[in-house]
């Protein structure tokens, strides 16, 4: 196991911290008991637990509130983890001797995600502890509610709504700050499926991401009632919809006449590999 971090992680004056009782079980921890394979919704409730708790990371140099703290890191199954504990409990339990210091989850996700760093909660324990990928810590930063339950299913839309297409790429071609539109049929691990727009654009002023939501919203009023559409910045290269359809679509409205798939991220556009296990072990 590796316990070296890139200095990214180690700027703890921008962390909150979080005073928790030391005879308490967290949310965290409650939520850690009701996992097992195949339960995303209590892996959803662990997120949410984790989005209002407090974490224990673990220091691999340096001490708490020092410029040059950082944190220990693991990797499995090709992804870079944080490793922390989830109370003073386990830090005892653990046998770590190194320092530590307590941050909220939600500003630990915000600190690892965009480097895409996961965290791995208590990997001293019996089966190895559970393992949160990066697009998840990235849901709890953002929002648990704004963004969709991975891992996602991804596809081409096999939805026939060839009007809503052609309006759209009309009124696309109105609307000078769109470069090209792809489209991508999403399931997310716990929700509906829904059709996602992908938007790659020249200006992200103001003004120019205006003019989209009204071009978007000049054309959704063809959509059959019921079906879902969402949009996605393709310029977002944290985003799993964006990476796919990057990766393996082409435009359905091109304003250059570009778009060739480019080659495919590796490791499940930020998940550990089918049959791995999207949450580690446990």
């Amino acid at each position: 196991m590796r316990r070296h971090v890139p200095e990214r992680y180690t700027d703890s004056r921008e962390k909150r911290r979080t005073q928790v009782s030391a005879g308490a079980e967290s949310g965290v921890e409650q939520m850690l008991r009701e996992m097992a394979p195949g339960r995303y919704d209590a892996y959803e409730g662990l997120l949410h637990a984790l989005a209002e708790g407090s974490v224990w990371m673990l220091l691999w140099h340096g001490q708490a509130g020092s410029p040059d703290a950082q944190y220990g890191n693991m990797e499995i199954d090709g992804l870079g983890y944080a490793p922390c504990v989830t109370s003073a409990q386990e830090l005892a339990a653990s046998g770590w001797n190194r320092a530590h210091e307590v941050v909220s989850g939600r500003a630990v996700a915000t600190s690892l995600y965009p480097g895409r760093w996961g965290l791995w909660l208590n990997p001293h324990a019996p089966g190895g502890g559970v393992g949160v990928p990066w697009l998840d810590l990235r849901r709890v930063a953002c929002g648990l509610d704004r963004l969709p339950a991975g891992p996602l299913r991804l596809s081409e839309p096999a939805v026939d709504i060839p009007q809503f297409y052609a309006l759209l790429g009309q009124n696309a071609h109105r609307t000078p700050a769109v470069r090209a539109l792809r489209r991508a049929w999403v399931q997310p691990a716990l929700g509906s499926p829904y059709l996602a727009i992908g938007l790659d654009l020249y200006d992200t002023s103001p003004a120019a991401v205006e003019s989209v939501r009204v071009m978007m919203g000049q054309s959704v009023g063809v959509v059959p009632e019921g079906l879902p559409v969402s949009t996605v910045a393709m310029s977002d290269e944290h985003d799993p919809v964006a990476m796919w359809m990057r990766a393996n679509t082409r435009p359905f409205f091109d304003r250059d006449g570009y778009g060739a798939p480019a080659s495919a991220p590796t490791g499940g556009y930020g998940y550990p590999p089918q049959g791995g296990g999207r949450t580690g072990a446990y």
